[in-house]
């Protein structure tokens, strides 16, 4: 993604598992997103399931898409 000063962080919810790991998710401010996870939950197993809490990571250039960065453990 782009430099690390221009990323949005977001919290959002897991509403749909899609194909090639990617989910819809349900940000804050009620908009949806596509989001793949990250790299190191990739290698660390992290699983997904609908209902999850995700910290989204997306660029300023296309607020469609983003990257889920860590699942939340507490359920709100």
């Amino acid at each position: 993604m782009a430099n690390s000063k221009e990323v949005i962080k977001m919290r959002g919810k897991v509403v749909e598992a899609l194909p090639n790991t990617q989910f819809k998710v349900e940000l804050e401010n009620g908009l949806s997103i596509i989001a793949h996870i990250s790299g190191k939950m990739r290698k660390n197993y992290i699983r997904l399931v609908p209902g999850d809490m995700v910290d989204v990571e997306m660029t300023p250039y296309d607020l469609t898409k983003g990257r889920i960065t860590y699942r939340h453990k507490d359920q709100i």
